[in-house]
């Protein structure tokens, strides 16, 4: 498994892939409870990628880059972790990458992946599925390709309780690159709408879904409490410590009888989540799990 986040800026300076240019390669063994936190750094120093394996986070910066100051950011983040008792443990490599073609490299790390009865995700350079839902993402852009479980969990779940769920309205919360949001609007439901609050990846939603055809798709920037609506089904992938605060504000944009699919839970944390959600009316239909992570689907 592995999932891949590119930013589209360095130092304020708009970064393409597609030229040739040396780089270099941090890798950076980290658990996947600090994962999010890393990665936030990582993409405050600049990075111009961040891949997601089982065990490890590998981050791509431009060869002008201060690796030894980045380094030491890290050790800060490290410490300060391990000052607050938490287990955070780094194990970090570095290595410099000759001149090679951006597009080339990222083509060689993806590829079509088929998720669920009905899904395939792909990256713009491969041919379409015959009768599959195919949700085009581009790798070249912000927070994701879709490959990571969290994801392929959510899509499953969606899949599975569609069918349960008026079509209506559709909510993905921290949409990301939008594919849950592009998802949805191919399954059916008449109104879609993702929210995030990094204008990275409202941007990289809006061309995600410019490249799918999928209008009905709206990517608004800003949280949940700019949203008045109520909706039929709720998507939030995003890490348990968020959820537990939204857990109130999600049980009111649901509608009665409405689905929430909840995803970015590790296994463990899924009990503060379910008691956060009940505690706001929800009721747990089901638990979904994953390798290393749970997903959970709650009902109005």
């Amino acid at each position: 498994m592995f999932d891949v986040r590119t930013t589209a800026c360095y130092n304020g300076k708009t970064v393409q892939p597609g030229s040739a240019m040396p780089y270099y390669e941090l890798t950076i063994a980290v658990s996947d409870m600090f994962r999010e936190a890393v990665i936030r750094r990582l993409t405050d120093a600049g990075c111009l990628g961040v891949i997601e394996q089982d065990e490890a986070v590998i981050a791509y910066f431009l060869d002008t880059a201060d690796m030894k100051l980045i380094e030491n950011d890290l050790m800060i983040v490290r410490a300060l972790l391990e000052k607050s008792g938490q287990p955070a443990a780094f194990a970090v490599h570095q290595r410099i990458i000759p001149d090679q073609d951006w597009n080339e490299t990222w083509k060689e790390g993806f590829h079509a992946i088929d998720i669920g009865e009905r899904f395939t995700i792909l990256p713009p350079w491969e041919k379409k599925k015959t009768g599959r839902i195919n949700l085009v993402i581009d790798p070249a852009m912000a927070f994701g390709t879709g490959h990571h479980e969290t994801t392929r969990s959510c899509l499953v779940l969606m899949e599975k309780y569609v069918a349960k769920s008026g079509k209506e309205r559709f909510l993905d919360v921290g949409t990301g690159t939008g594919i849950l949001a592009i998802a949805a609007s191919k399954l059916g439901f008449r109104t879609v709408t993702g929210v995030d609050t990094d204008i990275l990846a409202v941007e990289a939603a809006r061309e995600n879904i410019m490249i799918n055809q999928t209008p009905a798709v709206e990517i608004r920037e800003g949280s949940l409490a700019e949203l008045n609506e109520a909706y039929d089904f709720i998507a939030a992938n995003i890490i348990s410590g968020v959820l537990v605060l939204l857990a109130p504000a999600l049980a009111s944009l649901l509608k009665p009888g409405g689905i929430a699919v909840l995803s970015g839970i590790l296994q463990g944390q899924e009990e503060e989540v379910i008691t956060a959600m009940t505690q706001s009316g929800l009721k747990l239909i089901e638990q979904y799990p994953d390798n290393k992570w749970i997903s959970l689907v709650v009902q109005n």
